[in-house]
């Protein structure tokens, strides 16, 4: 018998003559809707019961102002072929001059969820967002997005979040439906193979997907626009090292096991003994109803759990924020 390791999905690919796809775009009528029902699903029975419930709220408020978002600016031909000589991200988190409308979306979710809330904090906090000055709603949309805690509004911030999502989604569907069929790509590879393509953002963890003829590859996805970008198994997704990686869940006590149908936890935590960071993978072979923000929004245990060995997540959860170092790094 061969001592010689396994192919990975990606060698396989290759040797068949297929090409991983280097992106998968979110869809329009799916992204928020499935995160709105798996939330639902995890809410079930969890200690977070209520948060995840409210963040399925959410969702589903997402979903209605993403399928009729009205029309924004966009990058031109001209902004594009530039992103791609510069290899940097077309819609870049930081720097893109926000189109108002953000703002009218976060009203529109605002007065979704207000009359659903029970009284109380996020009512109180809902409320008082949706009076907030749009010089204050950009300062915070601001520092959010600069992964700044200093100053930032941890309550309203998963509210700031979702409307920046929200935004930001529609902004690469659209770049994708107007200029997707012609000779140059909207999107591609970018020099940080770290960050999302589309958007510069941080991932909020990988996926590893089940897609005919190219099962088993990983994904990061964008915790901003929801964007999928190829990286190949076993790599730091911090330092793209390929030494130390571990893969940490847990395992006797998590629910998540028993459910799974192959008896193994479909999420993950993958750690990097060399940089000490970590990011989870969630595993649709283990259960293909798995979704990267909802399943690490009900994780937090194993968040905790890697922190207290020593690890850093590289990448945030923008629906779950905790006050760390402003490095305007991880979550």
């Amino acid at each position: 018998m061969s001592d010689a390791p396994l192919p990975t999905p990606e060698e396989i690919a290759v040797r068949a003559g297929r090409e991983p796809p280097v992106l998968h775009l979110p869809e329009r009528p799916r992204v928020f809707a499935e995160r709105e029902t798996r939330l639902r699903e995890r809410a079930a029975g969890h200690a977070m019961r209520d948060y995840l419930l409210l963040m399925a709220e959410l969702a589903r408020a997402q979903h209605e102002r993403l399928r009729a978002h009205p029309a924004v600016e966009l990058p031109d031909e001209a902004a594009l072929r530039a992103a791609v000589r510069a290899s940097k991200p077309p819609l870049p988190a930081e720097l893109w001059p926000r189109d108002s409308r953000w703002r009218d979306g976060l009203h529109q979710l605002l007065d979704a969820m207000v009359p659903r809330l029970p009284a109380g904090p996020a009512r109180s906090t809902a409320s008082a967002l949706r009076s907030m000055r749009p010089e204050a709603l950009e300062q915070q949309a601001d520092r959010l997005l600069r992964g700044i805690t200093q100053g930032l509004d941890m309550a309203a911030a998963p509210f700031i979040a979702a409307a920046l999502q929200v935004y930001w989604t529609h902004m690469v569907l659209a770049t994708q439906a107007a200029h997707g069929t012609g000779l140059l790509a909207p999107f591609g590879r970018i020099d940080d193979a770290t960050r999302c393509p589309c958007c510069g953002f941080l991932p909020v963890a990988s996926m590893a997907r089940i897609d005919a003829g190219t099962g088993g590859l990983r994904y990061l996805q964008c915790a901003l626009c929801s964007t999928q970008w190829h990286m190949v198994r076993i790599k730091c997704s911090h330092c793209q090292g390929t030494k130390g990686i571990r893969y940490q869940s847990l395992e006797r006590v998590d629910e998540e096991a028993a459910q799974s149908p192959v008896g193994k936890p479909a999420l993950e935590a993958e750690t990097c003994d060399v940089c000490g960071h970590y990011l989870k993978i969630a595993r649709m072979d283990r259960d293909p109803r798995v979704e990267a923000v909802a399943d690490d929004l009900a994780s937090v245990t194993l968040d905790l759990l890697v922190a207290e060995a020593g690890f850093k997540r590289h990448g945030v959860n923008l629906l779950l924020l905790f006050g760390e170092p402003d490095d305007g790094g991880g979550g």
